[in-house]
């Protein structure tokens, strides 16, 4: 099947799956209107088999240590994923599923399934880790850069943390839990009950970012856009808190846009 930027439709709103680069959902307009930056580098982008940075691009799996490429030196960040081709298995008007097989130099064998579907007023994005050899540590999530402007109307960011990752210096959690500071963030917080971020565009759109999963990283740092990435751990997770893909237990998560006009 062809790996051509593919368009759904439904209702007034498309999106663009962008196959071969990194599997990301390149453009979502609403009524015409565009919600993601656009750019080779941004719409929004699976990020596996981790997020965020590893610190020195090092992690232990047991005993043995593994190195990733730095490519935010002094750090690895945001999996490998992004940077390949991916196979798009089948869509419809409304649903593309992707596939990625994780090659060198994530150093484990494993495929990784990404469904993306679209309705009138939602954008629901899958993810799922599958492996049937060896076990090892992974994360998984999404990192979406949303027009900080939309006709005019700058970005207001509402959520409410149950805590905030404290972040050193170096970018990275430091293992202490403070309670959520004021932005501008490049902060990863908790939200146990579920990730729930709500991005207003006064006068124009309200649109929802809610996960079952309990970790958020909010960036809002640059002056085109802002990011809301729901992900199954924190930053440097895989050393901290990971979670293990096993021939048994794939690691799944899914995420929700949801919009309405105001």
């Amino acid at each position: 099947m062809s790996n051509e930027d593919i368009t759904l439709t439904a209702g007034d709103a498309e999106a663009t799956v962008q196959v071969d680069n990194g599997g990301r959902v390149g453009g979502l307009r609403v009524g015409g209107v565009e919600l993601l930056r656009q750019g080779e580098r941004f719409g929004c982008f699976p990020m596996v088999p981790w997020c965020g940075r590893i610190r020195d691009g090092r992690f232990l799996d047991g005993a043995t240590e593994r190195q990733m490429p730095l490519n935010a030196p002094p750090h690895a960040i945001h999996g490998t994923a992004r940077d390949g081709a991916w196979t798009l298995a089948r869509h419809t008007a409304d649903e593309a599923v992707l596939t990625y097989d994780l090659v060198d130099p994530w150093p484990y064998p494993a495929r990784v399934t990404q469904v993306v579907g679209l309705a009138p007023d939602a954008l629901t994005l899958t993810m799922a880790v599958e492996t049937y050899e060896s076990s090892f540590p992974a994360q998984i999530g999404w990192h979406p850069w949303f027009n900080r402007e939309i006709g005019g109307a700058p970005v207001e960011i509402g959520f409410a943390a149950q805590w905030q990752e404290e972040r050193g210096d170096d970018h990275l959690p430091t293992g202490r839990r403070i309670d959520p500071k004021p932005g501008p963030w490049d902060d990863c917080f908790g939200m146990p009950g579920g990730v729930d971020v709500t991005l207003t565009w006064p006068g124009r759109l309200e649109l929802k970012v809610t996960s079952p999963e309990e970790w958020v990283v909010v960036y809002d740092e640059q002056d085109a856009a802002v990011c809301v990435e729901p992900q199954t751990g924190p930053p440097n997770g895989l050393n901290t808190l990971p979670r293990l893909v096993t021939p048994l237990e794939p690691l799944e998560a899914t995420t929700t846009w949801s919009w309405r006009r105001l």
